[in-house]
């Protein structure tokens, strides 16, 4: 049974997703910094990943760049701020866009708690300057942790 997506937004401040997915926490957590399971999911539904790269380690840069709808490339990056395996994942998250703009530095708080013997994913998004950014990021984030879920589903079964 597939829990439901929980999605809050405060408007120019932060985003807050939470999933339970059933899949062990450090299964959970090499998804999102293993380099080859990343590149896996790590984009919106209507966007193709061109690449991805990680340096996984405190102070260590991660980047990908995506084909959006109409053809244009978005750049998204940022560097780790703190890595506690398998529970927790901090990163800046940098927007570069096709036309130019660049958003301001946002935080990610990625979280992940053993609940019933499934793992609770709480992904927490801070620091927007706007409505529109949170919302835009909200659509983004929710579409990409679909193909995340997705992802980890198949894999489990794989197993």
């Amino acid at each position: 049974m597939r829990a439901a997506v929980n999605v809050a937004a405060k408007p120019f401040a932060e985003l807050v997703i939470t999933r339970d997915i059933g899949a062990p926490r450090p299964r959970v957590f090499a998804a999102w910094t293993d380099i080859s399971q990343a590149a896996m999911w790590w984009a919106p539904k209507d966007c193709t990943l061109l690449d991805c790269a990680m340096e996984l380690r405190v102070g260590g840069a991660w980047r990908r760049r995506m084909r959006v709808p109409g053809g244009g490339i978005v750049t998204k990056h940022g560097v780790y701020r703190e890595i506690v395996p398998p529970e927790r994942l901090v990163f800046t998250y940098n927007t570069e866009y096709p036309d130019g703009r660049i958003d301001s530095e946002t935080v990610v708080t990625i979280t992940l708690a053993e609940v019933g013997g499934r793992t609770r994913l709480t992904l927490r998004h801070v620091n927007f300057e706007t409505e529109e950014l949170a919302t835009s990021h909200r659509g983004g984030w929710s579409t990409a942790l679909e193909r995340f879920f997705e992802y980890i589903a198949e894999s489990e079964q794989a197993q």
